[in-house]
């Protein structure tokens, strides 16, 4: 991934951490609601994605980082979605099990 695209998605992550929102960062359609969020960027001929989540309370999730390829038009790939789901659910659970060890 080239640095000019890192150093936005760094950005990105920075602002989300802050309470704040990147002003590319719109909601991923099919998580239900805004609490995932993806940041593209384009550099050269070529797309990048970023996807992380804000849906648990003081918690940043960065799940999925990739180069999207032109498959199937603006669509992500199945198998990123699944990768996302996937890493979703284990932050869901990581998050959880920390609420229980430090009681919150």
């Amino acid at each position: 991934m080239p640095e000019e695209v890192k150093d936005v998605f760094g950005h990105a992550i920075d602002l989300a951490q802050a309470g704040g929102k990147h002003q590319d960062a719109k909601a991923m359609s099919g998580f239900g609601s805004a609490g995932v969020l993806e940041v593209v960027e384009d550099y050269r001929s070529d797309t990048y994605r970023a996807v992380y989540t804000v849906k648990f309370s003081g918690w940043i999730y960065v799940l999925h980082c990739f180069q999207k390829k032109s498959r199937s038009g603006i669509k992500t790939p199945k198998e990123d979605v699944a990768l996302i789901t996937a890493r979703l659910k284990a932050a869901k659970q990581d998050y959880e099990f920390w609420q229980r060890q430090h009681g919150a």
